[in-house]
Formats: C-alpha cells, sequence, structure tokens
C-alpha cells in the first residue's frame, strides 16, 4: 500500500475521525499543538502512512503508547475495525479526551488504559500485541525497550520519527540485542505525511522479552540502553 493514505478510509471512516478533529479543536485543556485547518494532514494522514507497514495492516491487537491526543491510534483504530486498539496513556486529561472522542466516534474497537507502558507490560499487557506504535515519543532505542515487554515474539514497533538520525540508529543497533529488537526497515514517507521529513521505523521482536524489562517507569527514557 502506499500513495494517498486517505484511501484507507471510507465516507463513514472520514466522519468518524473529523468528530474527532472536532472535539480536538474544541478542547480547552490543549491536548495537542495543531488544532486548526492543519490538523487533518498532520494527525490523520500522518497516522494512516503506518498502513504502508505490512505488519500493522495484519495486525489483530494493537498498543499506542504515549497515545497524547489519539494518533495515531484513533485513526488506525477506523481503518483496522478488525483490531483491537488499546491507547496507552500516563496523562489524565489526554485520557478523558480519548475517551470523549471514542465516544462521538462511535468505535468499539479502540479502548484508553490511563497508566505507563512499562506497568501495563509488567501485568496483562505483557506479550499481549502484535504491533506497537508510537508518534513522537521519544528516542528509538527508548522505544524500542518500552516495546519489547508489550510484544508477542516475533511482534514489531512502528516508531513515527522525523529526519533520520544516524547516531540514534546506531544506538538502537546497539541496544538490541539486550532489548530482543531489531531494525528491519525504515520508510520514507514525507510525500504523503504531516511532515516532509516523516520516516517510519520499522522494528521486529526477535524472541522472548529479556527477563529485566520492563525497567522502572521512567528508566528507558532516563538512562536509555546503547
Amino acid at each position: 500500500m502506499s500513495g494517498n493514505p486517505a484511501t484507507a478510509l471510507d465516507g463513514a471512516g472520514r466522519e468518524k475521525l473529523e468528530k474527532a478533529l472536532e472535539l480536538l479543536a474544541a478542547e480547552r485543556a490543549s491536548v495537542s499543538s495543531v488544532v486548526d485547518e492543519r490538523a487533518w494532514r498532520v494527525h490523520v494522514l500522518d497516522s494512516l502512512t503506518g498502513l504502508e507497514v505490512p505488519e500493522l495492516r495484519k495486525a489483530k491487537r494493537i498498543a499506542d503508547i504515549g497515545a497524547g491526543a489519539g494518533f495515531p491510534g484513533l485513526a488506525v483504530a477506523v481503518a483496522l475495525p478488525a483490531a483491537q486498539v488499546d491507547l496507552i496513556e500516563s496523562v489524565g486529561r489526554k485520557c478523558e479526551f480519548m475517551r470523549r472522542a471514542v465516544a462521538a466516534m462511535e468505535i468499539a474497537n479502540a479502548t484508553v488504559l490511563h497508566a505507563r507502558s512499562e506497568e501495563w507490560a509488567a501485568g496483562a499487557g505483557r506479550e499481549a500485541y502484535d504491533v506497537v506504535t508510537a508518534r513522537a515519543v521519544g528516542r528509538l532505542s527508548t522505544l524500542a525497550e518500552l516495546a519489547s515487554p508489550l510484544l508477542k515474539p516475533d511482534g514489531a514497533l512502528v516508531a513515527w520519527k522525523g529526519r533520520r538520525d544516524p547516531d540514534e540508529e546506531q544506538q538502537l543497533e546497539r541496544a538490541g540485542a539486550a532489548l530482543a529488537m531489531e531494525p528491519v526497515a525504515v520508510l520514507d514517507v514525507g510525500d504523503r505525511a504531516g511532515s516532509r521529513h516523516r520516516h517510519l521505523h520499522v522494528i521486529r521482536k526477535t524472541g522472548p522479552t529479556p527477563p529485566e524489562l520492563p525497567r522502572r517507569p521512567g528508566m528507558a527514557k532516563k538512562r536509555p540502553r546503547g
């Protein structure tokens, strides 16, 4: 799949996502810095570029970590109605917004989880997902560490990033073995995403979760591997 990501939506799907953007524009407690006429491209089309990754299109259970205002998770849930999408977010006001959006959109396959991803991965979320998504959350090695305990073996992380950073990619490669995560592809989707520098990094889980994962909440960002 490539080209215009909006082709992943039918008319009803587009209406659902327009409802989410209307709520976002009306939200007083800001959950996103982009709520104007750019929002469709910055949030929706950018999110839908993830469907160019075959692993995401085939996934039955997806975790969107650091879900924020709900993207890419809400767009993915609309585009993939047979998949269950869990929107994992630690900030309460963002969770409340996403719950209102899910209700307004009338989608049954999206669930908002008010939790740190590390906490969820230590319990019911451990090795429960085919794919983890993350958009504008952190460095690749940090994202790989957060995703690893959530993913089933052979599952994949799809990370939305901006310009490619050789140092960041090398850090991920150094950390990969300790995290049971291996980078497998980088897709340049900038001509059809919310940013012209947008890249999607696909990172595959290579085996069982290392026993020391997840670390305590915040450690993956504070002291990244690699």
